[in-house]
């Protein structure tokens, strides 16, 4: 029954750059099954209506179909790939970024016992899961609003508190639950993937970056790559790779100097990983992007 008024409403406000009415929520509506596309997860919740995506971290790899979500906690470099649309019967999907201010809140006012407590292990920075009912009808509720401008201001602010206090409560909550820890492994995990992400091109000590988040060099290396899926210095070349792919699309003649921009001093080895990573040479690669047209979807999960 919610899928139904789902994907009715969804497919009613889509838009090409799949933004709405209602701030942080998007919606994704693609038409046909595209290849696999790099680009960066954000924190976000996805909600699948209709047809299927993959999604793959490093090694790991994530399906999810009609009635499932998957949460990103922290901004992670992924591959995505819907599988299941045509023009018949699109991928549609429901999207809202997630924000740890109001998980923090919403942690702080649980009573005792509402939640279960934070495990000692850090969960991974994506999870899959089953949609429960009373999740599913609170993202219907928000979407209703796109036809209701007067209540928005009111009631929207209330319905996401309560779609994250149903992520919370949920299957995948440890996920979640750590966004809005301070001090949790997760929050030290996304400190360093911040630093990497904006100190990419500049080689750096993991023993630095360990102190820097408040860890340990063992339980970096532990906490990391349990989030990530890889390793510190394998997620710095995948953020290397993708912003030079990034500046290719632009300065597809430029390769060497694309590659100094983004830390690598030997071209053959920007070649070789960029190879390796993206299936083809730089300049054969960017010459497919500039002739192809890209969506904005493939940043959402």
């Amino acid at each position: 029954m919610y899928l139904d008024e789902l994907r009715t409403l969804l497919t009613r406000h889509a838009r090409s750059d799949w933004t709405t009415a209602l701030d942080g929520v998007l919606i994704s509506k693609v038409d046909r099954p595209d290849p696999p596309e790099p680009s960066m997860s954000g924190t976000v919740l996805a909600v699948i209506a209709q047809g299927a995506k993959r999604l793959a971290l490093g090694d790991r790899v994530y399906e999810y179909g009609p009635g499932q979500y998957v949460v990103a906690s922290v901004d992670l470099p992924v591959t995505g790939q819907f599988l299941q649309a045509d023009p018949e019967q699109p991928a549609i999907g429901f999207g809202l970024l997630l924000e740890p201010s109001v998980i923090a809140e919403l942690l702080l006012e649980a009573g005792p016992g509402d939640i279960p407590p934070v495990g000692g292990n850090v969960p991974s920075g994506i999870a899959v899961g089953d949609a429960s009912d009373a999740l599913l009808d609170a993202v219907v509720r928000l979407l209703r609003l796109l036809d209701e401008p007067r209540d928005r201001a009111v009631l929207a602010p209330l319905i996401k508190r309560e779609i994250l206090w149903r992520l919370i409560a949920g299957e995948q909550g440890a996920t979640v639950r750590q966004l809005g820890l301070a001090d949790s492994g997760l929050s030290h995990v996304s400190r360093a993937v911040r630093w990497i992400r904006e100190h990419y091109a500049q080689p750096f000590r993991v023993e630095d970056v360990a102190r820097m988040s408040g860890m340990s060099v063992s339980a970096f290396y532990r906490n990391f790559q349990a989030v990530t899926a890889m390793s510190p210095i394998q997620f710095q070349k995948r953020i290397r790779l993708q912003e030079a792919r990034i500046l290719l699309a632009t300065h597809p003649g430029d390769v060497t100097r694309v590659g100094q921009r983004v830390g690598y001093d030997n071209p053959s080895q920007f070649s070789r990983e960029y190879r390796r990573q993206f299936g083809a040479p730089p300049s054969r690669d960017a010459a497919r992007l500039r002739s192809t047209v890209r969506t904005p979807a493939s940043t959402l999960p």
